[in-house]
C-alpha cells in the first residue's frame, strides 16, 4: 500500500530527531571528570642570613720597595728570589771600603775635637783661654760627633736590609751593578701576604637599599657575623679560611657609582696571591621571618611580574602577584605577596588555572629547608 506524501515527509524528520537525541546523551567518559592533583608546600617563615656576593681582587697586606740609601757597587745578593724574608734580614751588600775609610777619618776628627774641648775646659777655669774659644771648641766637638755618627750610618746602609717580613720578588740588579741613593728603580719588592686584603666593589644603590631595610626593621643586624666574609676562588672552589670586613670607602666612585669594601683574610699557605680574581660573600644582616619558596613555584605574567599559584581553603586555585628580592640557591626570597600558611603549588603548575578545583597533595619535587635557609 503506498505511503501518503505527508507521512513520508515526517519519516526523515523523525529519524533526525532520534539521532540528535542519541548524540546529546552523556557518554561514559564525560560523566565524571577527575579532579587534577597538584603538589603543594606550606609557606613558612624562617631565620635567614642575608649575604651579598661581589667580585673582587686580592691585594698585598703591606708592600715595601727595597731601595739603596748610599751610592756604590753591589757586591753580593744574599736572598733567593721568591722566598720568604724577615724584617731586618740582609738582602744586598754594597761595597763598603769607601765608607769604612770615612768612618776612620770621622773618628780621628772626633778624637781631635774632643781632646781640644777637654783641654779648653780646664784652661777656661784658669782664664787661660777665652770663653768664646772654649765654646767654639765644644761646638767643633759636637760637629765631629755628628759627622762620625753620619759616617757610621752610611757604613751601616751598605748592608741593604728588608724593611718588612714577606715574600720578595725578583731582583732588579745583579752583582757589579752601580746603585745610588734616591734612584727611581727599586732593587726588589717585598709583599706581606699573610694576612691579605680582598677589595670588592658594591653599587651605592645596593648599600642604600640595605641601610633602608636596616632602618625600617625589615632587616636586623647579624651581630658578630656582620663583619664575616667568605671567599670563592676563580676555579669555583671555596677558600677554607674565613675573613672579616675591615672598612668601606667613604666616597662613591663618580665613574662607576660604586663603593669599595675591603676584607682581610688569613693566608698561611700563601694560596691567595696579589691580583687574583675572587668572589667575596659578605654577611649583610639577618631576617627572622624570611619567606623562601622554590623557584618552580614562581612564574611570570605577561607584564613580567612574579606570580604564584596558591590553593585556598576551598581547594580552588588562586593566582597572586608577589615581590621577590633575590635568589638563594634554587629558591626565591619573597618580601611581599605570600603569608605564612599559604599553600603554594610547586608541582603541576602547568595544569593549574585560576578558579580551578584541584586536589592538593604534598609536593615531591622540593627538598626540605633547614633553619639557616639552605637546602637540606
Amino acid at each position: 500500500m503506498p505511503v501518503k506524501p505527508a507521512r513520508a515527509a515526517l519519516i526523515p524528520l523523525f529519524t533526525a530527531v532520534v539521532l540528535l537525541a542519541a548524540c546529546s546523551e552523556p557518554q561514559p567518559d564525560e560523566v565524571a571528570q577527575p579532579i587534577p592533583q597538584v603538589g603543594v608546600i606550606s609557606v613558612e617563615a624562617q631565620h635567614f642570613v642575608v649575604t651579598t656576593e661581589l667580585p673582587g681582587r686580592t691585594r698585598a697586606y703591606r708592600v715595601a720597595e727595597v731601595r739603596p740609601q748610599v751610592n756604590g757597587i753591589i757586591q753580593k745578593r744574599l736572598f733567593e728570589e721568591g722566598s720568604e724574608v724577615k724584617a731586618g734580614q740582609q738582602l744586598y751588600q754594597i761595597d763598603a771600603a769607601v765608607y769604612e775609610a770615612a768612618v776612620k777619618s770621622a773618628e780621628a776628627t772626633q778624637l781631635s775635637a774632643s781632646t781640644l774641648a777637654e783641654r779648653y775646659g780646664v784652661l777656661v777655669e784658669d782664664r787661660a783661654v777665652s770663653r768664646q774659644a772654649y765654646d767654639e771648641a765644644r761646638a767643633a766637638k759636637l760637629q765631629a760627633d755628628a759627622a762620625l755618627e753620619r759616617a757610621r750610618i752610611d757604613l751601616r746602609y751598605t748592608r741593604v736590609s728588608a724593611p718588612i717580613s714577606g715574600r720578595i720578588g725578583r731582583s732588579a740588579v745583579t752583582e757589579g751593578a752601580l746603585v745610588s741613593n734616591g734612584q727611581a728603580q727599586p732593587l726588589a719588592t717585598i709583599q706581606q701576604l699573610d694576612p691579605i686584603y680582598v677589595d670588592v666593589t658594591q653599587p651605592a644603590r645596593d648599600m642604600l637599599a640595605l641601610r633602608r631595610d636596616l632602618d625600617s626593621g625589615r632587616l636586623e643586624k647579624a651581630g658578630e657575623n656582620a663583619a664575616r666574609a667568605v671567599l670563592r676562588l676563580d676555579d669555583g672552589s671555596e677558600y677554607e679560611h674565613e675573613g672579616r670586613l675591615e672598612f668601606s670607602e667613604v666616597s662613591v666612585d663618580e665613574g662607576t657609582g660604586s663603593v669599595t669594601l675591603r676584607a682581610v683574610f688569613p693566608n698561611p699557605d700563601r694560596i691567595l696571591l696579589p691580583g687574583m680574581f675572587v668572589h667575596a660573600q659578605l654577611v649583610a644582616g639577618a631576617r627572622s621571618d624570611a619567606i623562601l619558596v622554590p623557584q618552580q613555584g614562581v612564574g611570570r605574567n605577561p607584564r613580567g611580574q612574579a606570580v604564584a599559584m596558591l590553593v585556598n581553603d576551598d581547594n580552588v586555585v588562586e593566582q597572586r602577584i608577589i615581590v621577590t628580592d633575590r635568589t638563594v640557591g634554587n629558591r626565591w626570597l619573597v618580601s611581599e605577596g605570600l603569608n605564612v600558611g599559604d599553600r603554594l603549588i610547586t608541582e603541576g603548575v602547568h595544569m593549574a588555572r585560576p578558579g580551578m578545583k584541584v586536589e592538593p597533595v604534598p609536593a615531591e619535587n622540593v627538598e626540605p629547608v633547614n633553619a639557616a635557609g639552605q637546602e637540606g
